[in-house]
């Protein structure tokens, strides 16, 4: 069985890989980075509170003998001021994976990232421009397998509030651009199982775009 370690369970996605990880037969223990206590309890789950995300050298014991680690963290654009978005979508990357390298020789780790993720660096518009900082960073860190998911718009399965106006509209309108513009599209539930099961089976692709992702 594998021992898997989630940064984000406590979101939209990752509460989806988190999920899956417990009700598989496959997995032996989880634990779930978060900030807060998120309440939830299970024999397979171990629950680490950290609040700061740039430094886990005070739980790094957590870190050994993993065998699959997902980073599901992600801020909207425009929900925090550039800089904080940058450290959120960089910078919490880098020491996640940090750790996660140097306890683990040989390790699966899957990056939500996003549609649009500029591996160039050089996009005016900070989510792609920042994206591509993350899942470059990840590509040098050489990981035995890594795979990075670019989803387009991600219909939430549950009911929720929406962050802002866009998002308002974008779910109103989803079935209509699951007709017309399917591969811009994806639910929560498909990303998070697809997350799930390419930690745990591998694919053929390190970046999965929203199509790729639905295959899997």
């Amino acid at each position: 069985m594998k021992n898997i370690i989630i940064a984000g369970a406590t979101g939209m996605v990752g509460g989806i890989v988190l999920q899956e990880c417990l009700n598989s037969s496959e997995v032996g223990k989880v634990t779930s980075i978060v900030r807060r206590p998120s309440g939830l309890k299970h024999e397979k789950l171990v629950e680490v509170i950290r609040k700061d995300f740039l430094d886990f050298s005070a739980i790094e014991n957590h870190f050994e003998n993993q065998d699959v680690a997902h980073f599901c963290i992600g801020v909207y654009t425009g929900q925090v001021p550039d800089d904080q978005f940058k450290v959120i979508t960089v910078d919490f990357v880098q020491a996640f994976s940090d750790a996660v390298k140097k306890h683990n020789s040989r390790v699966t780790f899957c990056l939500l990232s996003g549609q649009g993720a500029d591996p160039k660096e050089k996009s005016r518009v900070s989510f792609a421009r920042y994206k591509g900082m993350a899942e470059n960073y990840l590509i040098s860190k050489s990981f035995d397998q890594l795979y990075i998911f670019r989803p387009g718009y991600i219909y939430p399965v549950e009911e929720r509030e929406e962050p802002n106006f866009s998002y308002r509209l974008f779910r109103k309108l989803y079935p209509l651009m699951k007709r017309v513009y399917s591969s811009g599209v994806i639910t929560s539930e498909e990303l998070g199982k697809a997350m799930f099961k390419a930690g745990m089976q591998g694919t053929s692709k390190t970046i999965l775009e929203n199509t790729e992702i639905k295959e899997v």
